[in-house]
């Protein structure tokens, strides 16, 4: 061994031992779980489980989902995205192994002159081996930066099943809450017709002017109005339900009527320390902070000597031998030492600029956080409190329509006017349409509650708390 080669490797000893300074800890986003929420859960709650939209009790649903879980466009760009990433890690990979080619050749020459015709033939194999020697871990880093994205991409993937799951499970609740609002409009202007029958037959009879036949005439045709808009909106709902399921809006539908046969949960949110390890958009920023962790080991790394061995092996015949006697090989074997000198701080600026964006990521991080325990907070709040709502205005509803049934009486006895029937009309119409939307606001906050506690998904592991 050249003494030449043995300083190189003296000095690659010694660049070594400083190696582990390409190193530092992740950052952290130093965020502590709160021992218990505000909002008070349910005493009767169940926990989240993986296959939560099954608790409304509709199997239309459960069918709707797994359309959409096998049909989705979104879905599908989001599998797509973790191949990709799964190729970029194998990429990454071989830079910790040796790359090899092979080269083979062959010529041939005519050679004419007036001695005659000459043909001469060569052939050639060479072998060259180059590997990179990773002793500063730049290509370790760049392994576990690649990996640590392909973690966040398929947590990504995971949160994107979860937002689809919670798409169609709200957008099926709205069809039927308007379907529900529908059913309650054409009721109603049931009853706004036998309200304008009454009124026309006591106007025949001269016990009601033409003008209490036009007042009630205005209330049948408002109504008839009110039912058009609804029309509309059912059946852009259900397209935007076919599409967000993977299908054409055409000759699609859901056969459900209304939000009243449909179960309302009871959901227990756990404890809020174990959030931090319940939803994907969670692992997936963590996983990103380590990605970029590992960026910053990759970019110091690259300050320091790059160290690499070539070597390779040939042979050539035919066409050597009429000048070397017979067949020649040659075997070579090099080391080569890289350090950069002078390259105007674009490599410290790398540096520079990867540990600007962990400091990015973790702010991120911290935020996204801070996100998930308001959500899961807010949803609490619209579970309990749409709940009351509810069981309030179901008694408002009971007591519109008693009085409605009340002034039609008194109206038919002669002992009100219109006015007191049309007040009662309003009252009872409203009533009615707030308890369909109420049902669907509370079935929509069931939903964002399974949603914002991860939807029974597992395998985040936080450092949340760390720091």
């Amino acid at each position: 061994m050249s003494n030449n080669i043995r300083r190189a490797i003296c000095a690659a000893v010694v660049f070594a031992l400083a190696g582990c300074a390409t190193t530092s800890p992740m950052l952290t986003p130093g965020v502590t779980a709160p021992g218990a929420w505000n909002e008070a859960a349910p005493a009767n709650g169940a926990g989240v489980s993986a296959d939560w939209w099954q608790t409304f009790g509709s199997p239309e649903l459960q069918n709707l989902v797994t359309q959409a879980l096998s049909a989705s466009p979104d879905l599908a760009i989001a599998m797509e995205r973790v191949r990709q990433a799964e190729a970029q890690v194998r990429i990454a990979g071989a830079s910790l192994f040796p790359t090899l080619d092979l080269g083979l050749g062959t010529s041939a020459r005519q050679t004419n002159d007036s001695r005659g015709s000459t043909r001469t033939e060569a052939g050639s194999t060479t072998l060259s081996v180059s590997y990179e020697l990773d002793l500063w871990g730049r290509n370790r880093s760049g392994v576990q930066s690649t990996e640590s994205s392909l973690a966040a991409t398929a947590y990504d993937r995971d949160a994107a099943r979860l937002t689809l799951i919670a798409g169609v499970a709200t957008g099926y609740f709205e069809v039927l809450s308007l379907r529900s609002r529908l059913s309650v409009a054409r009721q109603n202007l049931a009853i706004a017709e036998r309200v304008l029958a009454l009124v026309a037959a006591r106007a025949r009879n001269g016990a009601a002017s033409a003008l209490d036949v036009s007042r009630q005439q205005a209330t049948v045709l408002s109504q008839r109005a009110a039912i058009l808009p609804l029309e509309q909106q059912e059946r852009q709902t259900v397209a935007a339900l076919a599409i967000l399921s993977g299908r054409l809006p055409q000759g699609f539908d859901v056969k459900a009527t209304g939000v009243a046969d449909l179960n309302v949960p009871a959901i227990d949110p756990g404890l809020p320390a174990a959030l931090l390890v319940r939803r994907p958009d969670l692992a997936s920023a963590e996983a990103r902070l380590r990605s970029a962790n590992a960026d910053i080991s990759a970019a110091r790394a690259a300050l320091l000597p790059g160290i690499s061995l070539t070597g390779s092996a040939g042979t050539a015949s035919t066409a050597l031998l009429a000048v070397l006697g017979g067949p020649t090989s040659a075997v070579s074997l090099g080391l080569s030492l890289l350090q950069p000198i002078f390259d105007g701080g674009r490599l410290r600026g790398q540096v520079t600029i990867a540990q600007s964006q962990e400091r990015e990521l973790v702010a991120s991080y911290r935020k996204a956080i801070l996100i998930a325990f308001g959500e899961v907070e807010n949803a609490l709040v619209a579970a309990n409190r749409q709940a009351q709502q509810e069981a309030l205005q179901r008694e408002v509803q009971a007591q519109a329509r008693e009085a409605l049934r009340l002034a039609e009486i008194r109206y038919r006895e002669g002992v009100d006017d219109l006015l007191t029937v049309l007040d009662a009309q309003r009252t009872l119409f409203s009533a009615q349409d707030q308890l369909a939307q109420i049902r669907r606001n509370r079935l929509e906050a069931a939903v964002d509650l399974y949603k914002a506690l991860g939807g029974g998904w597992r395998g985040g592991a936080s450092v949340a708390n760390a720091g």
